[in-house]
């Protein structure tokens, strides 16, 4: 979990040597420091381009209770690509979730609240103008990290709940999804990427356009962090929601997606199957949301290709991520 430093300020710097232990905007984690091992509650506001999410734990510890966990599909981001800022009417479904959020904070008593924001608020040119617009409303303050930092804290996440993993953490969100290798509990090569699937409805040229931009940006991924990886760990609602699809093309007869594990032909699979099945029908099969759903096929091309580029012999489902790094 991410602790709060007492300076200001907009965005994280990149970091010239991410295989030193740099602490970045955060500083080190909560439960590194002596003085918030202490902390009864700790909270974290996630605002990203599809959901803003509070998150209230049980103390700052290496393996979290959570106490409280609400989110709110806001589509925050969805347009942003064609029109360069936040979609209007998910400005007012999420500035309303961080009213509730700030509420029940104070209800609470919180001591500790993080407020994160990632690529739909650091990419539109009204981000700043909402982050404005929250603090005031809220007495929230916004921290909008860059995507090398967003994909360390996911990595960080990971290796909470993981803490032998070794491969590379996939995050993906509405706008954008990040990389990173992890291995020997620690997180090494950072990147991010214009491959999140509010971006790609913005993609021109119909199936073909998608799939060649999908194959140009995964091959530059590959190109930037090398392809000798064994295991992929999806961090994501898009990749959680895929997963829950590969179960019910298996009949696998647990729920459960943390630490779901998936071969790569499963995979193949079950992208296929998506690609030839009623949306709506395997909506209503697995409870998904209808705004979540919607996503799910642009994100099967992306984790289609990252599979056949990367030759992966593993893809695990984390339910740990950017809150909990």
């Amino acid at each position: 979990m991410p602790k709060k430093t007492t300076e200001r300020r907009g965005k994280a710097k990149k970091h010239a040597n991410p295989a030193e232990d740099d602490i970045a905007l955060f500083g080190r984690p909560l439960f590194d420091d002596p003085t918030t091992r202490a902390l009864e509650r700790v909270g974290v506001v996630d605002v990203g381009s599809n959901s803003v999410r509070l998150v209230v734990f049980d103390g700052a510890a290496r393996s979290p209770a959570y106490f409280y966990n609400e989110k709110v599909l806001a589509g925050l981001g969805q347009g942003l690509a064609k029109t360069g800022r936040l979609n209007p009417q998910g400005r007012i479904r999420a500035l309303a979730a961080l009213k509730r959020f700030a509420a029940l904070a104070k209800g609470m008593r919180l001591p500790s609240l993080t407020c994160v924001a990632t690529a739909a608020v650091r990419e539109a040119e009204d981000g700043p103008e909402f982050q404005a617009e929250v603090e005031r409303a809220t007495g929230l303050k916004l921290w909008v990290i860059d995507g090398q930092e967003e994909a360390r804290l996911s990595a960080q996440g990971v290796l909470l709940g993981w803490p032998e993993a070794e491969g590379l953490v996939c995050d993906i969100g509405g706008n954008s999804m990040e990389l990173a290798e992890v291995s020997k509990g620690k997180v090494g090569r950072r990147i991010t990427s214009p491959l999140g699937p509010f971006r790609l409805q913005q993609i021109k040229g119909g199936k073909k356009g998608v799939a060649d931009f999908i194959r140009t940006e995964v091959e530059k991924l590959a190109s930037a962090v090398g392809t000798g990886h064994e295991r992929i760990y999806l961090v994501g609602g898009s990749w959680r929601a895929f997963a829950r699809l590969d179960m019910e093309r298996r009949k696998y007869p647990m729920t459960v997606l943390h630490e779901y594990r998936m071969g790569p032909q499963s995979v193949l699979q079950t992208v296929h199957w998506i690609a030839e099945n009623d949306l709506e029908a395997l909506r209503s099969k697995t409870g998904t949301s209808a705004a979540r759903m919607e996503l799910v096929p642009l994100a099967s091309q992306v984790l289609r290709q990252m599979v056949l580029t990367f030759h992966p012999k593993e893809i695990d489902v984390s339910s740990y991520g950017i809150r909990e790094g």
